[in-house]
């Protein structure tokens, strides 16, 4: 289910939660292969990930494994984009990162959580989308939460936690995340 904002709800027990499980043994299987692979394996890692997406990436793409993700087929991916080791993409919500973007390792960009009433966290799984716009620099241990634009040109400090929108053309940093100054050429 899913209503105006891109937002996916999925309740517990039922035909879309088998279906979001049974993808995340697919995605979890396929991760298990990348893993296995190195720095030299890059097209290995291209057609593994590509696996994983559904669809091929550019032959511009980077990954160095490790790498995880708990669902895979939201994920879409620009050209010339780098993602370093160690980072953790849950893309139910969909997640679009778009060209020239450099993900840091140990980023996490999880597009899905729970609700926040006790008697509902275990009952509802709910994925908001986010968007990394052209040419965009996520630093080290960034944690991008779902329903944010990371807007063009823009930087993500290290350790950060995007909660909001990142305008385009600045830098951002801390817990949670807020404009430190403009980027200009």
């Amino acid at each position: 289910m899913s209503n105006d904002g891109g937002t996916r709800i999925i309740y517990r027990r039922t035909p879309e939660s088998a279906a979001m499980v049974a993808n995340t043994r697919r995605a979890m299987a396929i991760t298990a292969k990348l893993n296995r692979l190195t720095f030299n394996d890059a097209d290995e890692v291209r057609a593994l990930f590509s696996e994983l997406i559904g669809k091929p990436v550019d032959e511009s793409f980077i990954l160095i494994p490790p790498f995880y993700s708990a669902h895979g087929d939201e994920i879409r991916v620009g050209r010339n984009v780098f993602v370093n080791q160690n980072c953790t993409f849950y893309d139910l919500g969909g997640l679009d990162i778009a060209d020239d973007v450099m993900i840091g390792p140990n980023v996490s960009i999880i597009t899905s959580g729970h609700a926040l009433e006790p008697s509902q966290r275990r009952v509802v799984t709910i994925g908001k989308p986010i968007a990394i716009q052209r040419n965009v620099w996520i630093a080290t241990g960034a944690i991008i939460i779902g329903g944010v634009t990371v807007g063009e040109n823009s930087v993500v400090a290290a350790g950060s936690v995007v909660t909001k929108d990142v305008p385009p053309n600045s830098l951002v940093g801390g817990n949670p995340a807020r404009v430190i100054r403009s980027i200009a050429e």
